[in-house]
């Protein structure tokens, strides 16, 4: 992977932490900024237009779920990879960091070298969606499209947009209707085995996506997984 050309956002408000993360990004060729707290985050990430953010979660006056879900409201920001790194391991946190428009949640203390592979997998898996898109196709004025290369999606003819994961979801689902996808089959395809993530975090993906969606669309297929029915 070529790392010179990815930008990524450290936002911690403890600078020997910036610092560090910082350090060890710059040595492995990535172009980086920082940010002291989560408005300055935002202001930054206009600016500096990060493929990444790497999110602390405890910052005072705005903690990293509420600039998540800001930045995810904005539509300059709403695609931009966002990795929780923090200290709370909790299952009830993780949720929380989902539910709010995070790509992944990171622990602390991570040694650097495990911390750069979970960066390079998130930008590998990411990688054809960080370029301009292209021209979407006609898009039809009744039920769901999905239109890949714009990464938004058209509720009886009406555009709209979706944070990252569950985009990706709602894609893998729609791209074989009638298809039941196992839990095992989801979790490989939108997170990835590198990825570790707690057992709930299919079922509030799919209960965010019934409630922008309607409930008619994705059907649980009890013990099994969910499909798409069109």
């Amino acid at each position: 992977m070529d790392t010179s050309k990815y930008r990524i956002l450290v936002v911690d408000d403890e600078p020997d932490i910036v610092e560090f993360l910082s350090y060890n990004l710059k040595k492995e060729g990535f172009q980086v900024d920082s940010a002291s707290n989560g408005r300055l985050a935002i202001e930054k990430t206009l600016s500096f237009k990060p493929h990444l953010i790497l999110l602390d979660v405890m910052m005072p006056d705005m903690d990293g779920m509420e600039t998540c879900e800001e930045l995810r409201n904005q539509p300059a920001t709403k695609n931009t990879l966002i990795a929780f790194l923090t200290a709370r391991s909790e299952d009830y946190s993780q949720i929380a960091g989902f539910d709010a428009g995070g790509d992944d949640y990171i622990t602390k203390p991570i040694k650097p070298k495990v911390l750069i592979s979970r960066i390079k997998a998130l930008l590998k898996r990411s990688g054809g969606h960080l370029a301009e898109s292209a021209e979407s196709e006609a898009v039809p004025t009744e039920g769901i499209f999905i239109d890949k290369e714009r990464y938004v999606v058209y509720l009886n003819g009406q555009e709209f947009s979706l944070p990252k994961k569950e985009f990706e979801l709602l894609a893998l689902l729609y791209s074989k209707p009638q298809k039941v996808f196992t839990r095992d089959e989801i979790y490989q395809a939108v997170w990835g085995d590198d990825i570790v993530v707690g057992d709930r975090t299919i079922d509030v993906h799919i209960r965010k996506l019934r409630e922008k969606l309607g409930e008619e669309y994705i059907k649980t297929v009890k013990g099994v997984g969910y499909k798409f029915t069109s």
